[in-house]
């Protein structure tokens, strides 16, 4: 008789699933895991022979895909997201044809059963019709279930609901209930088992492909696992490749190799020029050795800046320029001064403090960022911009470079512009409150009542746990109760409370 698995088992169990499959199972699923092991483990005779067979290779080859059927989410439709495929439709496929005058190569990672990659085909064929077959697309996915399904090509009408009726004609026929793809489109994708939080060096070959789409899958991925998945995506992809995530997905936190596209209400990344496997792994060292050196006790407010989430020193993932020495021990980087006149609102005096630095820091992320700040609140707004400018041009993913790129559009009366630097900056960081509140007074300077009052409730409700660092740097001189006031006042004048 097989002995029940106990909750030290169950935990094992979960820590072998984030290291196999990537997954993290959130605690709701505890009986979900508890049923899995008991099912898995009883064809063993134990728990512990289970556990033991994660060694053997040769066995977890077929065991994690039967582990995958029964923990992912194959939840999908065609064209989701319309907004990414017009994208890819009208800016990414011509741009890659035009380059590269060969093909256009196409990664589907994670594509459950096929709607994703067969919805690529089909906007292949409807964009360029006589290109349509130098347009390659593979598709990967751990699930043996969703591949089967995929390979047939059948599919419900719950499967095409946001597909247009002239599409469903054109490329679908009916058969009974169901939706049948056409053959020519079935034929444009390979579909192909593998797992995403694994290494495989003969499927992840440097510069495979043009274009990657990987949505919805690292949302479910534990951190480190999602940096190794998004190191692997960027091996693949060609350098100027782009890459195209779910909308509740960004790179924030996982690859400074990207800079961020913005077109057709749309963000995707493309990469940035190549750079070796060491090169990487040095620079992931240093955003991991940088957390470690921020877990201090020491309460200063300086400190308390250092060692947030979104503290000065990592509003950057890389402060190192190619061409400059690197920072050394003998002239350390001291803000103090600096940061404490911004605390006071003296930002011209912020400034000089900024110019008398050791020539070595005068481009270092943090210094470009709080130079780019203080130079907003002084009204230098053209030079603001060109500081922001070049900080995202080595980090394009930098949230307190988009949100003062923001303002200072606001200031010169581009509304527009200053509109989509802060939903950048939003998207990179939803937890971010001041593009929210940014947004929700252009809202109502615009007349839009509707969105002023969304984003400035939501920005309300995310000062509540905004960083100190970012109310002090971005806050305008408010403090956070003030802020917090000014977004329930906006409402309260358009007769919502919050």
């Amino acid at each position: 008789m097989t002995i029940p698995p106990d909750a030290q088992d169950i935990a094992h169990f979960r820590a072998l699933i984030a290291i196999h499959l990537g997954l993290q199972i959130d605690d709701a699923y505890q009986d979900l895991l508890a049923r899995l092991l008991r099912t898995r483990s009883a064809l063993c005779g134990s728990v512990t022979r289970y556990f033991d067979r994660f060694a053997d290779e040769a066995w977890l080859q077929s065991e994690l895909p039967l582990l995958a059927r029964e923990l992912t989410v194959t939840e999908t439709y065609f064209f989701r997201n319309t907004d990414q495929f017009a994208a890819f439709s009208a800016l990414v496929l011509p741009r890659v044809l035009a380059a590269r005058g060969t093909g256009c190569r196409i990664l589907s990672a994670g594509c459950a059963s096929g709607e994703e990659p067969y919805s690529l085909a089909i906007a292949a064929r409807e964009g360029f019709p006589e290109d349509s077959d130098l347009v390659e697309i593979t598709a990967v996915d751990i699930n043996p279930i969703a591949l089967g399904k995929a390979a047939q090509g059948r599919y419900s009408n719950w499967s095409l609901r946001d597909t247009p009726k002239s599409i469903k004609d054109k490329w679908f026929t009916t058969d009974g209930s169901d939706y049948v793809l056409d053959a020519g489109v079935r034929r444009a994708v390979r579909f192909t088992a593998g797992n995403l939080a694994r290494e495989d060096r003969t499927f992840w070959q440097p510069s495979r492909f043009d274009v990657v789409f990987c949505r919805n899958v690292l949302m479910y991925f534990c951190p480190e696992q999602a940096r190794e998945a998004i190191d692997r995506i960027t091996r693949v992809l060609t350098p100027g490749g782009y890459l195209f995530l779910g909308h509740a997905e960004t790179l924030r936190g996982l690859s400074n190799d990207y800079q961020l596209c913005h077109t057709h209400g749309t963000f995707y990344y493309r990469r940035k020029a190549e750079r070796s496997d060491a090169t990487i792994a040095d620079e992931r060292s240093e955003v991991l050795r940088r957390d470690a050196s921020a877990m201090s006790n020491d309460t200063s407010w300086v400190d308390v800046i250092r060692r947030a989430s979104e503290r000065i020193s990592t509003l950057t993932r890389d402060s190192r320029v190619p061409g400059l020495p690197e920072r050394t021990e003998a002239v350390p980087l001291d803000l103090t001064s600096a940061l404490e006149c911004v605390r006071g609102e003296r930002y011209g005096e912020a400034l000089r403090h900024i110019a008398d630095l050791p020539r070595e820091h005068a481009n270092d992320a943090d210094v470009l960022l709080l130079k780019a700040v203080s130079l907003s609140h002084s009204g230098a707004l053209e030079q603001a911009e060109s500081v922001c400018r070049e900080l995202l041009a080595r980090d394009g993913l930098n949230t307190g470079a988009q949100y003062v790129l923001a303002v200072c559009r606001e200031a010169v009366g581009d509304v527009s512009g200053a509109v989509e630097h802060d939903q950048a900056a939003c998207y990179l960081d939803p937890g971010f409150a001041m593009p929210r509140l940014h947004l929700g007074l252009l809202a109502r300077r615009q007349g839009d009542s509707v969105a002023a009052v969304r984003e400035l409730s939501q920005a309300a409700h995310l000062l509540q746990r905004e960083d100190p660092s970012r109310v002090l740097l971005f806050g305008g001189g408010f403090k956070r109760e003030a802020l917090v006031a000014m977004c329930r006042a906006h409402c309260d004048a358009m007769g919502v409370q919050v």
